[in-house]
């Protein structure tokens, strides 16, 4: 095959893993149940995965807090051959179900905590020890997988969207780690959005740790609020570099310590705020 016709090819299976995540959009939403229900109790998100599935766990995990301003316990990824398996792949780890299990009871899952277990086929000992042990304490479960399974007894949710074959035969990086990512991508951001950490479409909850992010918060108040660009920055300042304190500040025209306990009456919930009878009557 020439270069281009190899990328076509690619791009069009691509596209079936698009799909097929698209058919699993119902257990997805059940599965965005469970985790927002962790999260209103103070339980944790934790994904476990071998390979590019625990890749992709945790780089959905490590995301989380600077774009949601949760803490950085709230969501947690495992990964078989522990951290160093992030950058080089750790052969034979995924085999230990002993592994898997010490790893679970090492974070000290609870009833409190959802645990998403990630394989491309159902073939982990690692990922499926971890679920059983989780499932075990209590913990609410959920099973992605990309071949066709029927729903385990330890997983509450069975996220299974259907592929097909890979390009490359049993090399699961490929589709299998699109509709990976498309689904984590999806599960995460419909639980933040639920639990209030975005307005509209913007990340009002973000932690400004970086010029880029220092520049898109005060972007949010000059959209929100259409105060100036140098009035943004004098906010982001008064608030303590906290976004949604400098927001409340601006569109309830109140000091730093009265958008606070508005915030927190609010239970953090920006709309509650700003578009409260009260906040309108102003």
């Amino acid at each position: 095959m020439s270069t281009r016709g190899i990328l076509a090819l690619m791009n069009r299976e691509d596209a079936a893993a698009v799909a097929a995540v698209e058919a699993e959009i119902s257990n997805i939403a059940k599965a965005v149940d469970l985790v927002i229900a962790s999260f209103e109790a103070g339980g944790r998100l934790i994904y476990i995965g071998a390979g590019t599935s625990g890749r992709l766990g945790t780089l959905d995990a490590a995301e989380c807090p600077p774009t949601f301003g949760v803490p950085r316990t709230r969501v947690q990824g495992i990964i078989a051959g522990g951290p160093k398996a992030l950058r080089r792949s750790v052969e034979g780890a995924e085999d230990s179900r002993a592994d898997g299990v010490a790893a679970i009871r090492k974070k000290r899952v609870g009833p409190k905590d959802t645990v998403f277990g990630i394989t491309a086929c159902s073939l982990a000992p690692f990922v499926v020890a971890g679920l059983e042990t989780a499932c075990s304490l209590g913990a609410k479960t959920v099973f992605f997988c990309c071949s066709p399974t029927r729903k385990p007894a330890f997983a509450d949710v069975l996220i299974n969207p259907l592929v097909g074959p890979e390009v490359l035969s049993g090399s699961t990086r490929l589709k299998a780690g699109t509709a990976t990512k498309l689904t984590l991508n999806m599960l995460t951001t419909a639980s933040m959005v639920r639990m209030g950490k975005v307005y509209e479409n913007l990340m009002i909850d973000l932690k400004p740790w970086c010029y880029k992010l220092e520049l898109r918060a005060r972007r949010i108040i000059r959209v929100l609020t259409g105060a100036s660009e140098r009035r943004a920055e004098g906010l982001m300042l008064a608030s303590g570099n906290d976004l949604k304190i400098a927001l409340v500040m601006q569109l309830r025209n109140v000091p730093r310590r009265e958008a606070w306990r508005l915030l927190t009456e609010a239970h953090g919930n920006l709309r509650a705020v700003i578009e409260s009878p009260e906040s309108k009557r102003k």
